[in-house]
């Protein structure tokens, strides 16, 4: 496969699912603008110092993100990886919750206290990521383990992404997963580089190929598809759910921004081949000309959707430059059940020392 190369990401042998109504195709649509919308104002926060740390989108992947997350049931788990936003709307994050959490307000996901991305909500059925990707497939097949052994129809899914595929993390929950046979599904978001790694530097034989190896079938998808992404997951959900095991679903789709901000991609890769994604494979263009060619989607349809998120996020932003940041005396919460002792000493030093705020560093 090269990069260049759009035949190559599809597997016929996955249907589009026909029981999609008019309002679930304008769900995906939405949730995927609302992504797009939600993080191209976190960036400009980010640029303006409002947000700290490093920061991290999912431009481009929308699709993936949202259709995978739509074709699951509720009490379904999933494990959301810093370029998967739309999995959080789609399960019922709010942008104000989101714009709370990045900004370090006492309404975000984490109560403020995440250094952005690493947040998930029990109560809606997410798991908050770790740094080191490919650990959170291993928990997600823990809970994989957890439903079997309950007798529950359910099934656990994480994303990850191409250099995951080279860590022992990938092997271990690959290779227990099909052993035990869990209701587990694995999302490879195939973005073509690990960081600054191509693909062809990664690894001699296609990820999803390994999936025979491990004892499950494994299927290669075009990520930049939502109705594809929502279908292939939607098989890999019902046949976990049945009792039939594990499955690996590759989605096959570009990082058209940076790794981070403090990154220069045009450093390793050939930046035209960015514009081509862009410009011609863009996710959410693609699924507003399939709605629009079918008449499912007018041009003012499209114009209202674009100016209610934006109004929606702009309100949302207004709302978290206005509301309270964490209290000091929260720094110790969430860490064990009641706070050590310790943990109080090094707060009530912390409290007394001076405050200085650190120049913001892009």
């Amino acid at each position: 496969m090269t990069l260049s190369d759009a035949s190559a990401v599809i597997d016929a042998a996955v249907p589009i699912d026909p029981l999609l109504t008019h309002d679930d195709r304008a769900q995906l649509l939405r949730y995927m603008a609302m992504m797009r919308s939600a993080e191209e104002r976190a960036l400009s926060l980010y640029k303006q110092g409002n947000v700290p740390g490093s920061f991290y989108d999912g431009r481009g992947q929308e699709a993936i993100s949202v259709g995978a997350s739509f074709a699951l049931a509720p009490r379904d788990r999933l494990c959301i990886l810093h370029r998967d936003l739309g999995a959080h709307f789609v399960r019922g994050v709010t942008p104000d919750r989101y714009l709370a959490n990045y900004m370090g307000r006492t309404g975000g996901v984490t109560g403020g206290k995440d250094g952005n991305m690493h947040f998930g909500d029990r109560e809606l059925g997410c798991v908050g990521m770790v740094s080191m990707l490919p650990d959170m497939m291993l928990v997600a097949t823990g809970m994989a383990m957890a439903f079997k052994l309950r007798g529950e129809p359910r099934c656990a899914l994480t994303w990850f992404g191409d250099g995951s595929t080279s860590r022992g993390d990938f092997h271990e929950a690959m290779n227990w997963a099909g052993v035990q046979k869990l209701p587990v599904i694995f999302v490879l978001e195939n973005n073509q580089y690990a960081y600054s790694t191509p693909l062809e530097q990664q690894f001699a034989v296609d990820p999803v190929e390994r999936a025979q190896a491990y004892g499950f079938p494994g299927v290669r998808v075009d990520g930049n598809d939502v109705l594809a992404v929502h279908s292939a997951v939607k098989h890999a959900a019902d046949a976990a759910r049945r009792g039939d095991g594990p499955t690996f679903v590759e989605l096959v789709t570009y990082r058209v921004n940076a790794h981070s901000s403090s990154d220069d991609p045009s450093r390793y890769r050939d930046e035209s081949i960015t514009e081509l994604w862009k410009s011609q494979r863009d996710p959410i263009r693609r699924f507003e000309t399939y709605l629009t060619t079918r008449g499912w989607l007018t041009a003012g349809e499209r114009e209202s959707i674009a100016q209610t998120l934006e109004t929606e996020v702009r309100e949302s932003i207004a709302r978290q430059e206005a509301a309270a940041k964490p209290a000091l005396e929260t720094l110790i919460e969430d860490v064990y059940e009641e706070p050590t002792w310790l943990l109080r000493e090094q707060l009530a030093e912390l409290a007394a020392a001076p405050r200085v705020k650190a120049p913001h560093q892009h």
